[in-house]
C-alpha cells in the first residue's frame, strides 16, 4: 500500500528546484543513455513478467533521468561529512566548544550501544554503524528544511539501506565463522538425531526470517518517513495559509522526534543482528550460536 503511496505522492508533487536544476542541464545525455541502454534490458527482464520498463518506472523523460531520491540522497551523504567537519571544528581537550561536546556526546551514546549489544569486541564494526546512524538521521532531517526532501521518504533509499546492512551483518557472520558454520546457526541449538525435521523446520523458519530484514528494515524506515511527511502536509492544508504557518511550527518537535527515533530503530537492529553472528574469541563458535557453558542457543531478533 505504502509503495502506491509513494507513487502517487511522485505524480502530485513537484521535484526541488536543484533537483530539476541538475536534470535541465544533466538529463538529456542521461536520458539517452537511459532509453539507449538500459531500459531495453529492464524491458527484456520485465517482459518475463508481463510488464515493462515504464510500467515499472514511470515515463523515461530528461526531467526525471536523475531521480529526486538520488539527487537527495547524494546531498546527504556531503552534508553528513559538512555536520561532523563543522561539529568537531578545532578540537580542543582543555576547552571544548559546543559542537565538540555534541559530537562526544552521540560518540559515546554509539559507542555504548555497540559494546553494550555486541561486547567490547564489536568496537570494530562502530565506524559502519555510526555511518548508518549519522547518514540516516541527516537523511531524515533533510525532510524539514525548504528545497530539501527526506531520501528516507522514497523505498529506493531504504530498501538500499536495508541490503546493505543485511550484506553487512552476513560478510562478518562469514568473515568471523566460515560459511559452514554461519549457515549452521540458522538450525538453531543442536538437537538429538531423532528431531532432525525439527532442525530443519527451525533451519527454514530462520532462512526465511533472515531473508526478509532488508524488506523490513526498508519499509520499517520509509513508512514512518512518509506517513510523518504525508500527515504534516495534509493537516497543514487543511485551512490555508493559517494552517500553512502555524502547523509545521506545532509539529516540528513531533517531526524531530521522528527523524531521531526512526534513525535509531535502524541503528539497533543493524547492532542487533551483527551482535547475532558476531561473538567475542573467547567465545564457543560450534555452529555459531551455542553458549560454551549450556550448549543453548543464543538470542535471536526476529523483525
Amino acid at each position: 500500500m505504502f509503495l502506491f503511496a509513494e507513487a502517487a505522492a511522485a505524480e502530485e508533487h513537484h521535484s526541488p528546484l536543484i533537483v530539476e536544476f541538475i536534470n535541465h542541464y544533466l538529463g538529456e545525455p542521461l536520458h539517452h543513455f537511459e532509453v539507449t541502454y538500459t531500459k531495453p534490458i529492464w524491458d527484456k527482464f520485465l517482459g518475463l513478467f508481463g510488464s515493462n520498463a515504464e510500467a515499472v518506472f514511470g515515463k523515461y523523460t530528461p526531467e526525471n533521468a536523475i531521480p529526486w531520491y538520488t539527487i537527495m540522497f547524494l546531498i546527504a551523504c556531503i552534508l553528513t561529512l559538512v555536520a561532523i567537519w563543522i561539529f568537531k571544528g578545532k578540537l580542543s581537550e582543555d576547552d571544548p566548544h559546543e559542537g565538540q561536546l555534541t559530537l562526544e556526546a552521540g560518540y559515546l551514546a554509539l559507542r555504548d550501544l555497540v559494546v553494550n549489544v555486541i561486547g567490547e569486541h564489536g568496537f570494530k564494526y562502530f565506524p559502519v554503524v555510526a555511518t548508518f546512524a549519522v547518514l540516516i538521521l541527516i537523511s531524515n532531517l533533510m525532510g524539514l528544511f525548504p528545497l530539501f526532501m527526506a531520501p528516507t521518504a522514497s523505498t529506493s533509499v531504504t530498501f538500499a539501506l536495508g541490503i546493505a546492512s543485511f550484506v553487512y551483518y552476513n560478510y562478518i557472520g562469514i568473515k568471523e565463522n566460515g560459511l559452514k558454520n554461519h549457515l549452521a546457526h540458522f538450525a538453531g541449538p543442536k538437537l538429538p538425531w531423532y528431531m532432525f525435521l525439527i532442525t530443519v523446520l527451525i533451519f527454514g523458519i530462520e532462512l526465511v526470517s533472515n531473508s526478509i530484514r532488508p524488506l523490513t528494515l526498508g519499509v520499517r524506515l520509509f513508512a514512518n518517513m512518509f506517513a510523518d511527511e504525508k500527515i504534516s502536509e495534509t493537516i497543514a492544508n487543511m485551512y490555508p495559509p493559517f494552517t500553512q504557518f502555524l502547523v509545521p511550527v506545532v509539529l516540528l518537535p513531533l517531526a524531530l522526534f521522528v527523524a531521531f527515533v526512526q534513525a535509531f530503530v535502524f541503528t539497533l537492529l543493524s547492532v542487533i543482528y551483527i551482535s547475532e553472528v558476531s561473538h567475542a574469541p573467547h567465545d564457543d563458535k560450534h555452529g555459531g550460536v551455542h553458549s560454551s557453558e549450556t550448549g543453548e542457543a543464543l538470542a535471536t531478533a526476529h523483525v
